[in-house]
């Protein structure tokens, strides 16, 4: 049975965020969230020849795209040295020699980090609901809100696979590295691989496999658990072919995205004991 001192994993936590906002790292982060969606949300449809407000499952459907680059890419900045750059400052032997363990350790630092990206997530993306909230109606704000909270799960997960990195990484430049790599295989690499599938089987590959094959990638989990609700812009992401609605529950993609957060944090925890 785990012994776990909450008030270790408290300090830990408290520390991490400390850091970030000493830093000015939550407001910068924050600030560029609300400058981007102010300019998706108001000027997504210049090209068109109007500006504003137009329709708050395309701003969403916007924002998506904007999230899926961005927040990953953040989050693996912020977690990628919370572990290995402790031990080259060689800090973490001084940490571990204290009465605390490696789990409250790891869940401390990860734990803080998420509130600061979710503080900035919150910032960013939710003074822009504010402005919103006297032009669309109640069900329109229900959706944005849901996008944030998916955002921020969103950016657990890549906090939780940035961690992760640190820890087997042997320093910080394989730590980077792999981070990148890590942004490179989820954001970019895997849909192209499984497009590259889907075309050269000429569209034979199996429709049960597809849907799942898409769960092992937690960037297209947060596009399916935001787009799917949404009919015309799940039409024109193509959505309503290739993923059944029977996956599409909100309770069940959530689940995954929490099952996303704790694998890489497992991993994480077995190898630095």
């Amino acid at each position: 049975m785990l012994n776990i001192e909450v008030s270790q994993i408290k300090i830990i936590a408290a520390k991490e965020f400390r850091d970030r906002i000493r830093n000015r790292w939550v407001i910068a982060v924050a600030i560029i969230f609300t400058a981007f969606a102010l300019a998706i949300t108001y000027f997504g449809s210049a090209q068109q020849g109007e500006v504003g407000l137009r329709n708050i499952e395309v701003t969403i459907a916007s924002l998506v795209s904007l999230v899926i680059y961005l927040i990953p890419l953040i989050a693996l900045i912020l977690g990628y040295d919370a572990i290995v750059g402790e031990r080259e400052r060689g800090s973490l032997d001084l940490l571990l020699s204290m009465p605390i363990t490696r789990l409250e350790l790891l869940l401390g630092k990860f734990l803080g980090l998420s509130a600061a990206l979710a503080s900035a997530t919150l910032a960013g993306f939710g003074l822009v609901g504010l402005l919103l909230a006297y032009q669309i109606d109640l069900n329109a704000l229900y959706h944005y809100a849901g996008f944030m909270v998916s955002a921020i799960l969103l950016g657990m997960v890549f906090l939780s696979l940035a961690v992760m990195v640190s820890v087997i990484a042997k320093d910080r430049a394989r730590a980077s590295g792999g981070a990148i790599s890590v942004w490179f295989l989820f954001v970019l690499v895997y849909d192209l691989l499984l497009l590259g599938v889907l075309v050269l089987s000429g569209g034979s590959f199996g429709e049960e496999l597809f849907p799942l094959l898409l769960l092992l990638n937690p960037a297209d989990i947060f596009r399916i658990l935001n787009i799917f609700s949404m009919e015309d812009i799940k039409v024109f992401y193509g959505l309503a072919t290739v993923f059944p609605t029977s996956l599409s529950s909100p309770w069940l993609l959530g689940s995954v995205m929490i099952a996303w957060i704790i694998m890489p944090l497992t991993v994480a925890l077995w190898r630095f004991k």
